[in-house]
């Protein structure tokens, strides 16, 4: 997971003495080669045990490892083909707000990517595929982006429902099991109306996928396997859709991924298939 992807991903709940480090490692990465742990602190105006407390919170066991994660994290951005960046204007012409609309896509795919480890897609995949029944919980977009998952999953014969109206989604968690499980989408992880769901599935014993952005959040605080999507900081009109682009790119690495996991699916995929490559014979 890049250690940038990281950074960015929880820069919006850092406190001051964090946001002046994710400012600096983002802004002079390269310098960090050179630099102690007290010398960083001393160039960003905070404490020697601030720096090794925000290395910590990413995930690394100390400065050491922090500081290696940036260098190999600006390695690989530097052997990137150089992309265009900025925030779409209106006074851009047709090629500039495609170019720069294409390059932000690309980031947001490539950093929600960095962001989702093996382990986790995989775990997500034998736990839905053991499931009696798969709720999706999403409110907006993201009860768009759960409905368009529950159709692909039954394709491949899976039980999965999908309600954009919230009340029924806590309606259907009152109803699940243990034998089942809730895929709980949030852009900020933080939607009054999944927490609900998931509260009420939890209760039931139901287990939970959480797909939300980086960080602590209260959904996927609860949640027993954690997904992450990365939705980067542009204007109101440009957020939800690199929000749903980078939602997308999870699900589809799930249904990819329990493509290649059951054989069943797989035969009943098929079939499906079929299906309609006869409607449009007829």
């Amino acid at each position: 997971m890049s250690a940038f992807a990281k950074i960015k991903a929880i820069q919006n709940s850092l406190s001051s003495s964090e946001s002046k480090l994710a400012e600096y490692t983002l802004s002079s990465p390269a310098a960090l080669r050179d630099l102690s742990s007290q010398q960083l602190a001393s160039v960003a105006g905070v404490s020697q045990s601030s720096v090794v407390k925000f290395a910590q919170k990413l995930g690394y066991k100390g400065y050491p490892a922090f500081k290696l994660a940036v260098i190999d994290a600006l390695s690989k951005k530097n052997q990137q083909h150089a992309r265009l960046h900025g925030e779409i204007t209106l006074d851009d012409d047709f090629n500039a707000m495609a170019d720069k609309l294409l390059a932000a896509k690309i980031n947001v795919l490539t950093e929600t990517r960095n962001l989702n480890e093996k382990d986790a897609i995989l775990d997500a995949v034998r736990l839905i595929l053991n499931s009696h029944r798969i709720l999706m919980a999403g409110v907006g977009g993201s009860a768009l982006v759960g409905r368009d998952f529950s159709y692909k999953l039954q394709k491949l014969g899976l039980n999965a429902i999908a309600d954009t109206d919230s009340h029924m989604q806590l309606a259907q968690a009152a109803t699940l099991t243990a034998d089942d499980v809730v895929i709980a989408i949030s852009e900020s992880g933080n939607t009054n109306e999944v927490l609900r769901v998931i509260q009420e599935a939890l209760r039931n014993g139901c287990k939970v996928i959480s797909l939300t952005r980086y960080g602590k959040t209260p959904i996927n605080h609860l949640a027993h396997i954690e997904l992450y999507s990365v939705a980067e900081c542009e204007p109101a009109r440009l957020s939800s859709i690199h929000a749903r682009t980078a939602q997308n790119l999870v699900i589809d690495l799930l249904f990819i991924a329990l493509i290649q996991a059951s054989a069943e699916g797989r035969a009943t995929l098929a079939r499906t298939n079929q299906a309609f490559a006869r409607l449009r014979q007829s």
